[in-house]
């Protein structure tokens, strides 16, 4: 008797842990059970992939969906649909919110906002400051967080921590890896002069490589100092990298499409749209990224999602605040990078899904593997589209990326065995589920 499944997407190049090859991949009860040549099996559901690639899902560790405080630029169920269309399964969501994610009560308004409205699987990070620092490492192990984020500079009242101290302190007191913005705060506002009004090409000037150097520097220093596993958010410099290159056994590494894509030449063309903390800087920076993607110093890859309206935007630097949609473009601009012969589909896989599995000890993600949640992003390698602002569904409804022609383009969103996100369409309602992890699985899982 053939075996039975609920759902087996046949023929498609599967892309995992033993390399690419043409799969079948069946799924039952929101897992993968069974995966290879299952042309003998039946389904309650048979999709036909041939001529497609299919991947881990995409997780995206560092999102900034704005609820609650920003809901008129992004909230959760908005942000979270532009993850599915995108073909993103699960995101990770900051803490710089109105009020910010600092306490228990915090996080489970969050966990509870998010039921019934988020597409994609979820989970929040806990602001460190100096007020909750004796509560972190309760806080760290809840369900549903995703560990703590430090903000060392560019924030403002609590969630900026920016002394060794202060620091210190709370890494003395968590045991998972913390995340970290890392620019010194000190340098910036002594810089403060270089920001030239209605000239957001001063941007990087203001907020130099060596804001953000100096600032990785000490924090490397306090992991060492207290034996604490650091994850350095969005790394901009060339500096920085051949810095975190010596130091990959406490500190790990992310790198942004943003930072990856654009330069300093684009100020001119998109002006503050551009403008992001830390900003986006010369050609010979982005180069330096790419080395550290193709030496694996970068570990993986985050879009850092942080939306505002056209309006917001559209004020006077540096009135204009910082920040860009992203979680939509992730998959198709790096995609085509992928095409481009910048990194390959495998290096890809490793820093979107086997990487932040690694990193922050995901329960059941990461892998296309027997007993992992079937969470799938199903790609088309060979189509071309025109990345357009009308395509996204994120409330600020605007993308630097217009107008760019990508090669690669993700046709399907599958989270724990449902097709969500497919051909472009939305096509299950609101599922998503909090992210478990394994440091801090309750009793029974």
């Amino acid at each position: 008797m053939a075996e039975r499944y609920d759902t087996i997407l046949r023929g498609a190049t599967v892309v995992n842990h033993d390399g690419e090859g043409q799969r079948d991949i069946a799924i039952s009860g929101g897992k993968i059970a069974g995966l290879g040549n299952l042309s003998r099996a039946e389904g309650a559901e048979t999709i036909d992939c041939r001529g497609l690639h299919i991947l881990p899902g995409v997780i995206d560790t560092q999102v900034h969906f704005r609820e609650p405080g920003g809901e008129h630029k992004e909230d959760l169920e908005s942000g979270s649909l532009a993850a599915v269309m995108g073909g993103v399964t699960a995101v990770f969501e900051m803490p710089n919110t109105d009020p910010q994610t600092t306490s228990a009560a915090a996080l489970q308004d969050k966990l509870t906002r998010a039921r019934g409205r988020m597409h994609c699987d979820h989970a929040f990070f806990i602001g460190g400051t100096r007020d909750n620092v004796d509560d972190l490492a309760e806080l760290e192990t809840l369900p549903g967080a995703a560990g703590v984020k430090v903000f060392m500079g560019s924030s403002t009242g609590s969630l900026l921590v920016d002394d060794d101290d202060g620091v210190g302190a709370i890494l003395s007191r968590i045991r998972r890896r913390a995340s970290f913005h890392s620019e010194d705060e000190a340098r910036l506002r002594a810089r403060l002069d270089y920001r030239q009004e209605g000239r957001p090409e001063t941007h990087p000037v203001w907020r130099d490589e060596i804001a953000a150097l100096k600032c990785t520097e000490r924090l490397v220093t306090l992991a060492r100092r207290t034996g604490r596993r650091i994850h350095v958010l969005h790394i901009s410099t060339g500096e920085e990298m051949a810095f975190l290159a010596g130091h990959k056994d406490v500190a790990s590494v992310e790198v942004t499409p943003h930072h990856l894509t654009l330069s300093a030449d684009d100020y001119q063309r998109l002006g503050t749209r551009l403008q992001m903390n830390p900003p986006v800087r010369e050609a010979r920076h982005r180069a330096a990224l790419w080395a550290a993607v193709a030496d694996g110093t970068a570990d993986i890859l985050g879009s850092d999602h942080a939306p505002h309206t056209l309006e917001e935007k559209a004020a006077p630097y540096p009135a204009s605040p910082s920040g860009m949609a992203g979680v939509q473009t992730l998959v198709p601009v790096m995609l085509d990078h992928v095409n481009a012969g910048r990194m390959s589909l495998q290096r890809f896989v490793d820093m979107t899904s086997h990487g932040p599995a690694r990193l922050f000890q995901i329960a059941a993600k990461g892998r296309i593997a027997v007993g992992y949640d079937a969470d799938l992003t199903v790609i088309d390698l060979k189509r071309r589209e025109t990345i357009r602002d009308e395509w996204i569904v994120s409330k600020c409804g605007w993308t630097p990326y217009a107008g760019l022609e990508v090669a690669g383009w993700p046709v399907g969103t599958v989270i724990r065995g449902k097709r969500i996100m497919w051909q472009g369409e939305l096509v299950s309602h609101a599922q998503g589920q909090p992210v478990r992890f394994l440091e801090t699985l309750s009793p029974g899982g």
